[in-house]
Order: C-alpha cells, then sequence, then structure tokens
C-alpha cells in the first residue's frame, strides 16, 4: 500500500505541473478568443439581487451603460429608487425595482415572476444578495443567530436560481454568481474588525462591478477579482503556512483603525499609485 501511495504522490505531482502548463496556455487562448466575440446585453432583461448597494449597484450600472433592461432587488425601497432612477440615466431603456428578502422562498418566486410578467423574459440573473457575519463562531450566545446570514447568502441564491431557471433556460441565459475569496483564503480574527475593513486592499466596488459584467459578456466561467487573487489559491495550496501566517499579520488587532496593516498597506498602495500617475 505505501508503494502505491508513494506511486501516485509521484504521478499525480508530475503530471500536474505538465498539464497545468498547458492548461494556461489553452485558458489563456480561449480567453482571447472570447474577447473578440462579446455577448451584447442591449435590450436583454438581467435581474440583479442586493442591488441597493456596494457591487450589485455597480453591477446594475454597468448594465445600464450597455443598454440593458433591468430588474433590481433589494429590501430598501428608497435606495432601489435611487439606483434605479440612476440607471435609466445613463442608458438602460426601463428599469423596475422590486421590494424583496432573498431569505424568504415566497419573495424570490414573486420577483422572478413579477419581472417575467413584465417584459416577457429573462436573460441573466446575478444572485449578488449577501450579508458578511462579523463574530467567532465560539462567541455566539444563540447559535440560531447564525442562520440569518446561510439564509441570505446560500439560500438566497438557491431559491432565487430555482425560479428563474426554466425562464433562462428558455432565453438561454446566463446565471451570475457573486461569491467570496474565503471559502479558499481563510480569514482569521475577523470577528475583530467591523464590516469595512478588508482581509486585503481590493478593488472598489465600481470596478469589481465593471469586471464582472464584462466576464459575463465574454461568457467567463469563473472569475477572480482583482485578477492576482488567483495567485493565492497556489500559494494556499503549495505555501499554507506562509499564507496563513501572512493573513494573520494583516488582521493583527491594533489600537485605533489607522493603525491596522490592511489600512497603512492600503495607504500606501493609494499614494504611490498617485505618484506614479503624477
Amino acid at each position: 500500500m505505501d508503494m502505491i501511495d508513494k506511486f501516485m504522490h509521484a504521478v499525480l505531482s508530475i503530471t500536474f505541473f505538465v498539464f497545468f502548463l498547458h492548461y494556461r496556455l489553452f485558458t489563456s487562448l480561449v480567453a482571447t478568443a472570447r474577447s473578440l466575440f462579446k455577448e451584447n446585453v442591449s435590450g436583454k432583461v438581467v435581474l440583479i439581487t442586493g442591488a441597493s448597494s456596494g457591487i450589485g449597484e455597480h453591477v446594475a450600472y454597468e448594465y445600464a451603460r450597455r443598454g440593458a433592461c433591468l430588474a433590481v432587488v433589494a429590501r430598501r425601497e428608497h435606495r432601489l429608487r435611487q439606483v434605479a432612477a440612476v440607471c435609466e440615466i445613463i442608458g438602460s431603456p426601463e428599469v423596475v425595482y422590486i421590494v424583496g428578502d432573498v431569505a424568504k422562498m415566497e419573495d424570490c418566486q414573486q420577483f422572478v415572476e413579477a419581472t417575467v410578467s413584465y417584459f416577457g423574459h429573462l436573460d441573466h440573473l446575478v444572485t449578488n444578495a449577501g450579508v458578511t457575519p462579523v463574530c467567532m463562531f465560539q462567541d455566539y450566545d444563540d447559535i440560531t443567530k447564525a442562520s440569518p446570514a446561510m439564509e441570505i447568502n446560500f439560500w438566497g441564491s438557491v431559491y432565487s436560481t430555482y425560479y428563474a431557471y426554466g425562464h433562462l433556460k428558455k432565453s438561454k441565459g446566463k446565471i451570475i454568481v457573486i461569491a467570496s475569496s474565503t471559502g479558499w483564503l481563510f480569514a482569521p480574527r475577523l470577528s475583530f474588525y467591523s464590516v469595512e475593513i478588508s482581509v486585503m486592499p481590493l478593488e472598489s466596488a465600481c470596478e469589481c462591478g465593471k469586471a464582472m459584467v464584462a466576464g459575463s459578456c465574454r461568457g467567463d466561467n469563473y472569475l477572480t477579482v482583482p485578477h492576482w487573487y488567483e495567485w493565492t489559491k497556489l500559494w494556499k495550496v503549495f505555501c499554507p503556512g506562509i499564507m496563513d501566517r501572512w493573513i494573520g499579520f494583516l488582521l493583527m488587532p491594533c489600537n485605533s483603525h489607522n493603525e491596522v496593516p490592511t489600512k497603512k498597506l492600503t495607504h500606501f498602495v493609494n499614494g504611490l499609485t498617485q505618484f506614479l500617475s503624477s
């Protein structure tokens, strides 16, 4: 058995590196080809959840600039009205806003049916709605307090996709799922910080929105924003100890908000960028 294990370890290690190089070359060629034949979303119907702020808001703006018809969904009606108004100004031919909670199955069914009833069909579904629970597991005095995050982040996407799937199948449409890098890049001590503190200096919501819509139009199966985050997967696999220490350093508790290493690093990068562009 030990001999088999050693043999499989050697074979899989060698074949991985050989395959990886050829695979990256192949995916680069495919990406180049897709960039030449982008989808035109002008006049197409796009349903976006969690569109009242953040990435969802800017995804809506980017689709609007490309001439798509929009159905924006969130719980805050006053913010949805503002987002819908901006979308119409910057290029969307028609926008409807629907107040709904993705954690409720009946709301998901209602806003999908309302969108199809109004526009007649559905081309893209963007499941963006999500929350970030900032608490250590052992700090919950009542574990049921963690369930709302699961209902929104997981079941919200499941419910929306379930009711939209039949309509998307008819139109040969797309489902765009927005997820977090914490699925592979664990962030220790995250519970010590407010949601506004990032693990690392990331792209703005505006740049994320642009990249995601561009990736959708290219037909990308997966998209990581910012792109350099792709390398963290390899670092996590081959050097897990280094990545854990690096993230731990970036999230080191400090006396004030501005002393957090992530903030210092962000200020340094922003200052360097401004200096080079001046």
